[in-house]
This record gives C-alpha cells, sequence and structure tokens, in this order.
C-alpha cells in the first residue's frame, strides 16, 4: 500500500497563505510514489469531497478546480516522495479538510477514482 500523510493545516485569515505537505510511504507490488499521481481533494462540512488539484507522475502535467486557478500551486518532489499544496489568497470558502490522494491515472477528478487516501488535514480561513 501507498500511506499518504498530510501535514501543515491550520487557521489563516482571509487573504494569508499555508503551505500543505503530503509525504507517502510505501508502494505497491508493481508501482512506487513516482509511478501515482497525486491530488489534493477537500471536504467541507455538510458538502461532498471535492477535487482541488492533481500532478502526474513526473510533474510534466498539473490540473485545477477552476475556483482554486491562480491561487493554489501543487508541485511534488519524488526523491521525496512528497507532495506539496501552496495556497495563496486564501478564501473562507476554502475552508475544508484537505486530503492527500494517490491515483493511478491522471484523468483521476472524483473522490471514487483515487487509490489511496491520507487522513486528512484542517485548513481554517477565518474572515
Amino acid at each position: 500500500q501507498v500511506q499518504p500523510v498530510e501535514s501543515g493545516g491550520g487557521l489563516v485569515q482571509a487573504g494569508g497563505s499555508l503551505r500543505l505537505s503530503c509525504a507517502a510511504s510505501g508502494r505497491t507490488s508493481r508501482r512506487t510514489f513516482r509511478d501515482y499521481s497525486m491530488a489534493w481533494f477537500r471536504q467541507a462540512p455538510g458538502k461532498e469531497r471535492e477535487f482541488v488539484a492533481i500532478i502526474s507522475p513526473l510533474a510534466i502535467s498539473t490540473d485545477y478546480v477552476n475556483s482554486v486557478k491562480g491561487r493554489f500551486t501543487i508541485s511534488r518532489d519524488n526523491a521525496k516522495n512528497t507532495v506539496f499544496l501552496q495556497m495563496n489568497n486564501l478564501k473562507a470558502e476554502d475552508t475544508a479538510v484537505y486530503y492527500c490522494a494517490a491515483a493511478g491515472d491522471y484523468t483521476v477528478r472524483t473522490a471514487g477514482r483515487v487509490d489511496y487516501w491520507g487522513k486528512g488535514t484542517l485548513v481554517t480561513v477565518s474572515s
């Protein structure tokens, strides 16, 4: 199994920044961290888990939900088995639990297609 572990959440004022990290340990019989696309999802209270961003295995491609484009940046360091989410100009509506996810396919944009999940880290943006 691949086990993602998130860190970096917290309380921030609107307009502020946070950087989330996700360290992924483990491997399957055929794949290691660098074989997976890595994604961030988020879930606000009372809402479904939604896609935020994804990065391809060699960081060639990235994609974002429209609401965070221009504000969030996903990146990865395959040497350290780590993926990051830099979040700038945070808004109150960004408040959610953020989950790191490993996906076997870069086309994954829905929670049901994720292979492995982290336990999440809470981001609270005060207005």
